[in-house]
């Protein structure tokens, strides 16, 4: 099977807890105001990769927890991403997985149900820039859910884990940033300029 992929990161900090494999996938119908990553809505960018080829690729890491998708709309490419999530939990790794749906709307379909029976933490629910907080971890608006579907993880994280930041810097000079923050303002503190896509 396919997956449409923005990026990979390979290790973060910053999207989940402890140190994580993320996956943004590429394409995202919702386009919610103030969203962070627009370069991400097409349906066309980013890069195909087969699923296998993902699997094999987080297997083959060390010392993950866990991986995170989000994106886009993980809930676009769910059956490429449940295969992913199946395989990953079998082998004692947590998911999280960010949606702008709602869980009520993803259990109505049933070609989400492969991706929802493997996730631990889904954080639901539209970024709503009139809700803006950043007061919870890996969330960008107070309306945005956390649910538990499993007891891998709780609500101690609440606690243990606050918004931050990464900053990578590629070999071509080009910057990318991820994690939970204002990153225009993060931008003009350090004089860089966006690069539209």
């Amino acid at each position: 099977m396919k997956l449409r992929v923005f990026k990979i990161l390979k290790h973060t900090k910053v999207e989940g807890p402890k140190i994580r494999y993320c996956i943004w996938v590429q394409g995202c119908s919702r386009h919610c105001k103030g969203c962070q990553a627009p370069h991400t809505w097409s349906h066309t960018g980013g890069k195909l990769y087969d699923t296998g080829e993902i699997i094999k690729d987080i297997l083959a890491q060390k010392n993950i927890e866990g991986v995170t998708f989000l994106g886009g709309e993980p809930f676009e490419q769910a059956e490429a991403l449940g295969e992913i999530a199946l395989a990953v939990k079998k082998n004692g790794l947590g998911v999280l997985c960010f949606t702008g749906n709602t869980i009520e709307t993803l259990k109505l379909n049933p070609k989400n149900q492969t991706l929802l029976e493997n996730i631990d933490l889904l954080i639901d629910g539209p970024f709503e820039q009139d809700k803006l907080d950043y007061s919870r971890p890996w969330c960008g608006s107070s309306n945005q859910r956390y649910h538990f579907l499993t007891n891998r993880y709780d609500e101690k994280i609440f606690t243990e884990y606050k918004n931050k930041v990464e900053i990578n810097i590629n070999k071509d000079g080009t910057v990318f940033m991820n994690g939970m923050g204002d990153f225009d303002e993060i931008m003009q503190k350090v004089d860089l300029i966006p690069i539209k896509k």
